[in-house]
């Protein structure tokens, strides 16, 4: 077994406990990844995203170079097990000197602030994947979550624990919650897509050899990175809406457009993702879900478009797979679920790489 996920909050994480007063480091922490729990779990790559929040970080480009230096640090660290990946023949020959590989990439485009020499910056700074949106619009695209209605529905939520059980007031504020929640997750943006300029960044993100990641993104804008790219994309860390129907999950036609592009996307183990739930239900994101999607993927765009984007340590703790340490429980889970061995190497890493090979320079 070998791994490559697509997606990880770690860097980030760590970085804001060592703001915290409280640092942990990479080879060894309690968050979901580090290095020894990779080197035990046959990990052969982890894409460690530079996350910043529009709002919360401050200046998003000052705030994505503090991660990059957090991460510089780290590699130096551990350069005696960790090696970063620029090109695509860096992963094998990490793998012959028996290091583990590290792929930076960013997750909030607008750490570019429309600025076409601030992209080329984050290439030479190894940044070889761009999730273009997060939850916000930026000068690259419209995501499809509106926070509007996450804010609407979260208030809801509020009013409705607030409220005496087993009460008139109890029900019907449940019921409001309940809508709020649905009307939050199910509207996708399908008229807002990429802006000009971030049409112009996606075009340059292929030329450079940055691989431009939809998830997050307007359903318009998906169709846009479409139609502006020759190239693989990928979705790294979103599922299937026919599963679940949160607008972060990919449509049957996004799928099948994706695999016939020859992208990949990463299986997300965030509990909303996988399974809808009444409001205030326990979800708990278990092996079984992830199963559910990966088999629906699979037979909608074949087996080739799958991958893993686990969404570490950004993610509550999944039942079934407490970190790094449990992708050996979610490979057996899913060979005992119907999954060969060999369809089981393509998923874990086999499909990725093939990505990366295509697209890296």
């Amino acid at each position: 077994m070998k791994i490559i996920d697509m997606h990880c909050d770690t860097i980030y994480k760590l970085l804001t406990l060592e703001e915290q007063g409280k640092p942990e480091g990479l080879r060894q922490n309690h968050r979901h990844i580090d290095l020894t729990r990779m080197k035990n779990s046959s990990y052969l790559l982890q894409n460690f995203a530079m996350f910043v929040e529009l709002g919360c970080d401050g200046d998003p480009w000052e705030r994505v170079c503090r991660l990059y230096q957090y991460y510089q640090t780290e590699l130096e660290r551990n350069s005696d097990i960790l090696a970063p990946v620029l090109r695509y023949e860096d992963i094998a020959a990490n793998e012959a000197a028996g290091k583990l590989s590290a792929m930076l990439t960013v997750e909030e485009g607008a750490v570019c602030q429309g600025d076409m020499g601030k992209l080329r910056k984050l290439y030479g700074m190894g940044v070889r994947m761009i999730t273009l949106t997060w939850n916000f619009p930026n000068e690259i695209g419209f995501p499809n979550f509106n926070m509007e209605l996450g804010d609407r529905a979260s208030k809801a939520k509020a009013a409705w624990e607030k409220c005496a059980p087993e009460t008139a007031e109890y029900e019907q504020k449940r019921e409001e919650a309940q809508a709020a929640f649905e009307a939050f997750n199910r509207t996708a943006d399908e008229t807002r897509g990429l802006t000009d300029r971030g049409k112009e960044l996606v075009a340059e993100m292929e030329r450079l050899g940055i691989i431009p990641d939809v998830s997050h993104l307007s359903d318009a804008g998906f169709y846009d990175v479409l139609d502006v790219t020759d190239k693989p994309f990928v979705a790294s860390h979103s599922n299937a809406r026919s599963v679940c129907p949160c607008v972060r999950n990919m449509t049957d036609d996004m799928i099948r457009k994706l695999a016939g592009r020859g992208g990949v996307m990463g299986l997300n183990f965030c509990a909303d993702f996988l399974e809808e739930k009444p409001v205030g239900a326990e979800k708990p994101g278990a092996i079984e879900a992830l199963v559910r999607h990966a088999k629906y993927i699979a037979n909608t765009g074949g087996i080739e478009i799958l991958g893993l984007g686990s969404d570490f340590d950004g993610i509550g703790t999944p039942l079934d797979i407490p970190g790094a340490q449990g992708m050996e429980a979610l490979w057996e889970g899913m060979r005992k679920a119907g999954f060969t061995e060999g369809e089981l190497d393509r998923i874990f890493y086999q499909n990725v790489l093939r990505v990366y090979k295509d697209v890296l320079k």
